[in-house]
C-alpha cells in the first residue's frame, strides 16, 4: 500500500478589521462622524441597507493591503446589520454614499487619494465634512458621480439618501425631502419623547382636572336640585296641611275670613 502525501493547502489571507489607530482625529471628528452613523441607521432601519463608520473596506481580493476606512459608508442592496469589516467582492455591491470627515492635516489624502478611489469604485457620492472650519470654508462639500468622473454638488442633497443636508454647528443634520422633518439624533430622540411624554402627562392631569371639576358642578347641580325638590316638598306639605285645617274648621262651622 502506497502512502499519499497531504495535499499543501494555500495559506488563507487574512483581512484584519483594526489597525491600532485612532477611530477619529479629534472629538469634533468623532462626534460628527457618530452623529451621522446614528442618525442614518435609524432613517434606513428596516431597508435593504447598512451604515459602517470607520470599518475597512476591502477594494481588490487577494490584496488586504489596498483597503481604506471611510469616516461612514453607506451600502444599499446588502443585509442590514454591522460587519467588522466591508469586502466589495463578497458583499456584491459598492458604497454608494461616503462621508470623511476632514481636517488640514487630512486633506490631502482626502481631497486626492480617497476622492480618486471612490471615483474608481464608482461610489456615487463622497462627502467632505470639516467640523472645524480649516481648510473647507463652507465645511460641507460634496460630489456626485457624473459619468465616470465627480463633478462637486452645487446644493447640499443627497440624491441616494434623498435628504437634504445642513451644517449645523460641528455636525451634519439631515432633513427629509419629502417631509422637510428633521431627522434626530437618539439624544435629541429621548429629549423630544421626554417633552412629549411630560406633554401627555400635563394634558392628562388637566382632563382629570376638567373632569373634577365637571363632577364638582354636577354635585353642586345636584344638591341645589335637592333643595329645590325639598322645597317643593315642603311647600305641598304646608298648602296640605292648610287645606286640612280649613276642612277640619268648616266641619265645625267656622267660616274662615277670606
Amino acid at each position: 500500500m502506497t502512502a499519499t502525501a497531504p495535499i499543501a493547502q494555500p495559506n488563507k489571507i487574512f483581512y484584519p478589521s483594526e489597525d491600532g489607530t485612532p477611530v477619529a482625529e479629534t472629538y469634533d471628528h468623532l462626534y460628527a462622524i457618530l452623529a451621522t452613523l446614528d442618525v442614518l441607521t435609524q432613517y434606513l432601519n428596516g431597508r435593504q441597507a447598512t451604515v459602517l463608520a470607520n470599518q475597512f473596506l476591502y477594494y481588490s481580493q487577494g490584496f488586504p493591503s489596498l483597503r481604506v476606512a471611510p469616516d461612514v459608508m453607506v451600502i444599499f442592496d446588502v443585509a442590514p446589520g454591522g460587519r467588522d469589516n466591508y469586502k466589495i467582492w463578497e458583499e456584491g455591491q459598492v458604497p454608494s454614499v461616503i462621508f470623511e470627515m476632514t481636517s488640514k492635516d487630512t486633506q490631502d489624502r482626502d481631497k486626492t487619494f480617497k476622492k480618486t478611489l471612490y471615483e474608481q469604485l464608482g461610489v456615487r457620492e463622497y462627502w467632505l465634512f470639516d467640523p472645524k472650519g480649516e481648510w473647507i470654508a463652507q465645511k460641507l462639500q460634496g460630489y456626485r458621480l457624473q459619468g465616470k468622473t465627480y463633478q462637486p454638488i452645487t446644493m447640499l442633497y443627497s440624491e441616494p439618501l434623498q435628504l437634504q443636508l445642513e451644517i449645523e454647528g460641528k455636525r451634519i443634520g439631515f432633513y427629509r425631502e419629502d417631509t422637510g422633518e428633521k431627522l434626530l439624533v437618539s439624544e435629541e430622540l429621548v429629549r423630544v419623547l421626554n417633552q412629549e411624554t411630560q406633554a401627555k402627562v400635563e394634558a392628562q392631569q388637566e382632563a382629570e382636572q376638567e373632569r373634577q371639576r365637571a363632577e364638582q358642578e354636577r354635585q353642586r347641580a345636584e344638591q341645589e336640585r335637592q333643595r329645590a325638590e325639598q322645597e317643593r316638598q315642603r311647600a305641598e306639605q304646608a298648602e296640605q296641611r292648610a287645606a286640612q285645617l280649613l276642612e277640619q274648621l268648616r266641619a265645625l262651622g267656622v267660616e274662615p275670613d277670606a
